[in-house]
C-alpha cells in the first residue's frame, strides 16, 4: 500500500523546531507572513482527500507546498514522505492547476494523443499510445465532445465542465500514483460539478491518492469526500474522515443546524474575514434573528475553539501517531514508472505537429496576417509602379525600400496575441516537466517555417514585379529570401518581448517600440556616415537587423544599373556610384555578407529567445520537492529571529486572503 503523509509544515513534530510556511514581501521594508502553521497529516490509496476553508486560508498554498511549487520567497519546512521514506519522483505526481490552459483550435482526442505522444515511453507503439487515450476519454465522460475542438476567439468549443475533466485527464494519462487539483470545481454548475468529484472518486478506486482543495461544495458532493483537511487562517480546524466533521463540530459546541449544508457550516464557523462586518451589524442591530444564533461569539473565538479541541482530540493523536508510525516504515519503496522517457527527436516531431497544426487552424496567427502583407504589397507595388531608371527614381527607389522594411517590419507585430496564448501552454507544461525551452524554440522555427515563406515569397514576389526592381532570378530570390529573414528576426523579437511581458496590450507597445528603436540606426531614416559615431553608429548600426537588410536591398537592385544623368548632355549615373554617394552605402563587401550578417543575426535572436524562456518564470526545480530539510537552515535564519510566542500563534487573527495572492507561486511560469 501506498500511503502519502504530510508533515510539512508540522509545528515542531517532523523537524525538531519551528517548522512552517513563512513568506517574505517588501514593502519598502522586509514583512515575514506565516502562510501555514501545524500541517499533519496522511493521505491513503483509494481515498478522495478534501482540503476546505475559507478563501485565503492557504489551500492552494498547502497544494504547492506538496508539489514544490511554492514562490521563491517562501521558506518551507518539514517532510513529504512516502510510505515513510523521500523518494517522490516527478512522475509521481500530477497536478492540475485551478486554470488550465489549452489551444483552443485543437479538438479533445488531439489534445490528449499529443500530450500522450510527448510524454509516454517512446517504446509504445501507436496502437498503445492511441488505446491508453481511449480509455482515458471514456473514463472522463469525454466520448461525446471527442471530436470537438476546445474552442477560442473565434471558434466555440466545449463547456466548463468538459474542460476541467480534460484537464484531469491530461493528467492521468501517465498513470500517476498521486493526483492533486486545486478547486476542480471553479466556475461549474452543481451537476458538472457533482460528476468532476464523481470522476475522481473513479479514479481514486483504482488505487490513486487524490487530493483536492474545494470552496464550498453542495451536500451531494461533500458526502463523496473520504476524508477532510479543515483550514482556517493556516491552521488545521480538523483533519480526519469527512462523514466525522459534523460530529466533531458538534462536540466542540457548534452543532451543524437541520437542513443546513455541512460545508456552509463548516465556513461560517472559520471565516474571520467578516468578523468586524457582523460586530458593526449586531450594533446597528442589523443582524438577522435567526443568525444571532450563530453569531453569538466571534468566528475568532470560534475558530480559536475548534482549533484548541482539534488539538487536544485524538484525531489529532492519530494523526501524529501514523505520520510517526510511517517514519520508521520499512516497507519497500514504491515502484516508479519504470518506462523510458519520451525521446527528445519524438518530442520535437510531437510538438511541431501540434504547433504547426494550431498554426493552420488559427485564422488570426498567420492567415489574416499573409492578407495584410499582400495588401501592403500591393499598395506599395501601386505607389511605385514600374519606377524606371530616370534620374528621380533614384531616391524613389530608396524610399521604396525604406517604405517596405519600415512598414512590413510593424506588422509582425499582430502575432504576439497569438503566441501569448501559445506562450501559456507552455509555461504549464514545462512547470509539469512535459518538455524543455530547446524543444520548444526549435520546434516553433519548424513550423513557422512554411508560414515565413509565404508571407516574404507572396508579398516579395507582388512588390518585386510591379516596381520592377532590378530583373534577374538571382537578384529576385535575393529580394524574397532578405525580406524573409528581416521578417524571422522580428517574429523572433516579438516573441522574446512576449516571453519578458505576457501582457498583450504591454506587449504590443513594448514590442513596437524594441523594433523602432532597432530601426533607427539604419538607411531608412539616415546613412551611415551621417550617424552619431558614439552608440548609433558603433555598435547600433551592426547590431540594427534592419540596417543590414536595408543596405543588403540596396546593392541587390543598385548594383549594375545606370540610371538618366543628372544633367542633360552627361554620361548616365551607374548604382556604384549612387550607393557611397547619395545613400551612404559603403561598398567593402557584397550583398551576400549582409545576407549572412542578417541570418546570424536571425540564430542570434533564437538563441536570446532560448534564453530568455530558460531564465524568466521558471519555477523551482522538482528535485527540490521532497527536500525540505535542506531549508530548514534558511527558516531558522528568516523564522526563529522572529519567531512568535504560541500564545500570539493562536491568537493571530491574519487572514491570508491579503497574503496568499502576494505569496502565491507564478504557475504561467
Amino acid at each position: 500500500m501506498v500511503v502519502l503523509s504530510f508533515a510539512v509544515v508540522d509545528d515542531g513534530y517532523a523537524s525538531g523546531t519551528d517548522a512552517r510556511v513563512e513568506g517574505a514581501a517588501s514593502f519598502g521594508a522586509q514583512r515575514k507572513k506565516l502562510l501555514l502553521n501545524g500541517i499533519t497529516g496522511f493521505a491513503e490509496p483509494a481515498r478522495v482527500m478534501a482540503v476546505m476553508g475559507p478563501s485565503g486560508c492557504g489551500k492552494t498554498t498547502f497544494l504547492d507546498s506538496l508539489t514544490g511549487k511554492l514562490a521563491p520567497n517562501v521558506v518551507m519546512s518539514g517532510n513529504i514522505l512516502i510510505n515513510g521514506k523521500k523518494n517522490l519522483n516527478s512522475r509521481d505526481v500530477s497536478y492540475v492547476a485551478q486554470e488550465e490552459l489549452f489551444l483552443g483550435t485543437l479538438t479533445v482526442k488531439e489534445t490528449l494523443t499529443f500530450s500522450a505522444n510527448m510524454r509516454l515511453p517512446s517504446k509504445m507503439t501507436k496502437e498503445e499510445i492511441n488505446k491508453v487515450v481511449e480509455e482515458t476519454i471514456m473514463e472522463m465522460g469525454l466520448e461525446d465532445c471527442a471530436d470537438t475542438r476546445i474552442g477560442n476567439w473565434h471558434c466555440r468549443g466545449i463547456s466548463n465542465g468538459e474542460k476541467k475533466r480534460l484537464s484531469i485527464g491530461l493528467e492521468i494519462l501517465t498513470q500517476p500514483h498521486f493526483l492533486l487539483l486545486d478547486e476542480p470545481t471553479t466556475g461549474l454548475d452543481s451537476a458538472s460539478a457533482f460528476y468532476v468529484i464523481q470522476a475522481l472518486c473513479h479514479i481514486a478506486h483504482k488505487g490513486k491518492i487524490v487530493i483536492c482543495s474545494i470552496h464550498q461544495p453542495s451536500s451531494e458532493i461533500f458526502y463523496l469526500f473520504d476524508d477532510l483537511l479543515l483550514l482556517s487562517s493556516g491552521e488545521t480546524v480538523y483533519f480526519g474522515q469527512a462523514k466525522n466533521a459534523l460530529k466533531f463540530f458538534a462536540d466542540a459546541g457548534f452543532p451543524c443546524p437541520t437542513r443546513r449544508n455541512p460545508s456552509d457550516h463548516f465556513l461560517m464557523c472559520t471565516n474571520l474575514d467578516f468578523d468586524l462586518i457582523t460586530e458593526v451589524l449586531e450594533r446597528t442591530q442589523l443582524c438577522l434573528a435567526s443568525s444571532k444564533s450563530t453569531m453569538e461569539m466571534r468566528k475568532s473565538e470560534i475558530r480559536r475553539t475548534l482549533i484548541e479541541t482539534y488539538k487536544s482530540s485524538k484525531l489529532m493523536f492519530n494523526a501524529r501517531s501514523k505520520v510517526q508510525q510511517l517514519k520508521h516504515n520499512e516497507e519497500q519503496a514504491i515502484k516508479h514508472y519504470t518506462g523510458s522517457t519520451t525521446s527528445w527527436r519524438k518530442q520535437l516531431c510531437t510538438l511541431t505537429k501540434r504547433s504547426f497544426l494550431n498554426m493552420t487552424r488559427d485564422i488570426g496567427y498567420y492567415w489574416l496576417r499573409i492578407i495584410f502583407y499582400i495588401m501592403v504589397g500591393i499598395s506599395i507595388g501601386t505607389l511605385f509602379f514600374h519606377i524606371g531608371t530616370g534620374n528621380n527614381s533614384i531616391l524613389a527607389r530608396a524610399k521604396c525600400v525604406s517604405f517596405i522594411y519600415g512598414f512590413m517590419i510593424c506588422l509582425s507585430c499582430g502575432g504576439l496575441p497569438f503566441f501569448i496564448e501559445e506562450l501559456k501552454v507552455f509555461y504549464g507544461e514545462r512547470s509539469k516537466g512535459h518538455y524543455g525551452e530547446a524543444v520548444f524554440v526549435v520546434s516553433n522555427i519548424i513550423s513557422s517555417f512554411p508560414f515565413l515563406v509565404l508571407t516574404s515569397f507572396s508579398s516579395g514576389t507582388i512588390i518585386y514585379f510591379m516596381v520592377q526592381f532590378h530583373p534577374g532570378l538571382t537578384n529576385y530570390a535575393f529580394f524574397c529570401i532578405n525580406l524573409f529573414c528581416c521578417l524571422s528576426v522580428v517574429e523572433c523579437c516579438i516573441m522574446a518581448v512576449a516571453s519578458l511581458v505576457p501582457n498583450v496590450l504591454m506587449g504590443i507597445g513594448i514590442g513596437t517600440g524594441v523594433i523602432i528603436f532597432m530601426m533607427m540606426p539604419s538607411q531608412i531614416f539616415r546613412s551611415l556616415p551621417e550617424l552619431p559615431k558614439f552608440f548609433w553608429r558603433y555598435p547600433m548600426s551592426y547590431l540594427s537587423f534592419a540596417s543590414w537588410a536595408v543596405q543588403g536591398e540596396y546593392k541587390n537592385d543598385m548594383l549594375g544599373v545606370e540610371f538618366d544623368p543628372l544633367l542633360p548632355g552627361d554620361a548616365k549615373v551607374s548604382g556604384e556610384k549612387v550607393l557611397p554617394s547619395i545613400l551612404g552605402v559603403p561598398l567593402d563587401h557584397n550583398k551576400w555578407w549582409d545576407l549572412t550578417a542578417l541570418a546570424t543575426l536571425l540564430l542570434v535572436h533564437r538563441l536570446v529567445l532560448f534564453l530568455v524562456l530558460r531564465f524568466v518564470k521558471r519555477a523551482k526545480s522538482p528535485k527540490l520537492w521532497f527536500y525540505a530539510k535542506k531549508s530548514l537552515h534558511i527558516g531558522k535564519r528568516c523564522l526563529l529571529n522572529d519567531k512568535p510566542s504560541v500564545s500570539s500563534r493562536k491568537l493571530a487573527q491574519h487572514p491570508l486572503s491579503s497574503q496568499e495572492g502576494l505569496m502565491s507561486p507564478n504557475l504561467a511560469m
